[in-house]
């Protein structure tokens, strides 16, 4: 099964090469994307395919339900890097509806560790229960619940120091609030962007 693997690492590479001789020896020169995209890990969810971009192109950080959580180290180290060294442009905060971690958040089972990661979601269905309660379908409700979860984690990321000195020492970046749909690959901007302090 690993050879597979490794024997479509061979072919894909060969295909770059074919179509582009100069990619990798660009690759290689630096890494200067426009873009951070702070997605779930669901493996249905690939960030360059999804918006169409080569490696190089997308900074990419991924997790359990998209969070960010402003007490996680490595997505804190991701979001310093790409807001200080690389000058990204746009932080893009992208969920999907029928993500298996949102779900997993509100379900009444419990996993183990997961379930402290997954405790803010819980802090979100809570603020918004009414709003909740409301919508009679369960899977509407989760991807409700989906939509509010990457509103709370734009909210996050824009309040955050790296972004916030950002700001302040004049950088232009703006954080972005996404959904991917996997029924029909589909990315709605949820009209949440924040480009600013104010």
């Amino acid at each position: 099964m690993l050879q597979d693997l490794l024997s479509n690492n061979r072919l894909w590479a060969q295909r770059k090469v074919a179509s582009d001789p100069g990619f990798f020896r660009r690759l290689e020169g630096q890494q200067a994307p426009d873009y951070l995209w702070i997605g779930c890990s669901d493996s249905r969810v690939p960030a360059n395919e999804i918006v169409g971009l080569d490696p190089g192109e997308l900074f990419v950080h991924r997790n359990v339900a998209n969070l960010a959580p402003p007490q996680d180290a490595n997505y804190l180290s991701v979001l310093q890097f790409a807001v200080d060294v690389l000058k990204v442009k746009h932080i893009l905060v992208v969920g999907h509806y029928g993500c298996g971690g949102v779900a997993a958040a509100v379900d009444g089972q419990r996993r183990g560790l997961v379930d402290h990661w997954l405790h803010p979601i819980r802090e979100i269905q809570h603020d918004h229960r009414h709003e909740l309660e409301g919508i009679p379908v369960p899977e509407r409700r989760l991807d409700r619940l989906t939509e509010l979860n990457v509103i709370r984690q734009v909210r996050n990321v824009s309040s955050d120091v790296f972004v916030t000195d950002a700001w302040a020492r004049g950088q232009a970046l703006k954080v972005h609030g996404w959904v991917y749909s996997i029924a029909n690959g589909l990315v709605t901007d949820l009209k949440v962007t924040v480009s600013g302090p104010e």
